[in-house]
């Protein structure tokens, strides 16, 4: 039987076309790959009726679930309850709440509970109160030496490496690549970069109130509790439009949350691709979807396939899940 990617080569050669190396060597030989190679070799051959410019190749990316893992909680939030442990090993009366207790003695079963509410309290607590730089720096150092609580793998280990070779396969045909998350815009820019090779300006995320201050004759920003921007669900569209200004012609997300994105993305003009990564991997990643307390994929699977997006399937559609070590 021959695979896609005999097909594909086949394709090119009988066209006339450059032939270069397999572009997303981790994908496996299914219609996933397929419909992604298809759809960027539509878009980009200037003698094809889908060709799109390249200022207009304009392609948008979730990050938890999407681009890296997100189990047993998003990782900002690991973050935050390390962060927290140390603020209250200097100072223990920090902890007021029930929640700040839970979260400092690592229950996340207590946090989880608390719902979004409790969230937004440790987010206050572990966010605000110093500069934009200094946040970052503790980023990037937490990033560098911290390992997730399950598999013992550094977090920078844990992203995605089929998602790595899209972005790169994308960047090699002339899209711009963005992340669009609900997470927090000043931890994303702090490892996008080298992480994914997205830099900060081509990250849109929540976002907190900040202020400029001068610390030592030197002007910076200030964190402040109070929230500026959402970055989720209806609110992904509306920073697109207020940060690219184009309408995406290409949009990947796993969750419900980037229900929205992928929607509005297919709602365009021309030849468009959506793309849900579907987490059905337990073996080698995490299984979940409808129930989930993070990355919840519920309506996106009753309608996505019918809306005709790419639903990928992690299990069978990628030969590997995170880079080699």
């Amino acid at each position: 039987m021959r695979t896609v990617r005999f097909l594909i080569l086949l394709a090119a050669v009988g066209l006339g076309t450059p032939v270069q190396a397999d572009p997303l060597p981790s994908w496996a030989d299914t219609e996933a790959m397929a419909r992604i190679i298809d759809f960027v070799t539509r878009v980009t051959d200037p003698g094809s009726p889908d060709y799109v410019t390249p200022s207009a190749r304009v392609a948008v990316f979730d990050n938890d679930g999407t681009l890296w893992s997100e189990r047993p909680v998003y990782f900002q939030f690991l973050f935050a309850v390390d962060r927290l442990q140390e603020m209250a090993a200097d100072d223990p009366a920090m902890l007021g709440s029930d929640v700040l207790r839970a979260a400092a003695r690592g229950d996340m079963k207590a946090v989880v509970a608390a719902g979004e509410q409790g969230l937004l309290e440790i987010l206050k607590v572990t966010h605000t109160g110093m500069t934009v730089a200094a946040f970052q720096q503790e980023v990037s150092e937490w990033i560098a030496t911290a390992t997730h609580p399950e598999t013992g793998l550094a977090y920078s280990a844990m992203v995605f490496q089929p998602m790595l070779e899209l972005l790169r396969y994308l960047r090699d045909e002339d899209f711009s690549t963005y992340i669009v998350s609900g997470g927090g815009l000043h931890f994303m820019r702090a490892v996008t970069e080298s992480l994914y090779g997205i830099p900060p300006e081509n990250v849109i995320g929540s976002a907190g109130e900040t202020r400029y201050v001068v610390v030592d004759g030197v002007g910076q920003l200030m964190k402040d509790p109070a929230i500026a921007f959402i970055d989720d669900k209806e609110g992904k569209p509306v920073g697109i439009d207020a940060k690219i200004g184009r309408r995406p012609i290409f949009a990947a997300g796993n969750s419900d949350g980037d229900f929205a994105m992928l929607e509005y993305t297919m709602a365009g003009d021309g030849l468009r691709l959506a793309l849900l990564v579907h987490h059905t991997d337990a073996e080698r990643e995490f299984a979940y979807d409808r129930d989930s307390h993070v990355g919840r994929l519920d309506r996106g699977l009753d309608e996505g396939p019918e809306r005709g997006w790419l639903v990928v399937d992690m299990a069978a559609d990628w030969e590997r899940v995170w880079p080699e070590p």
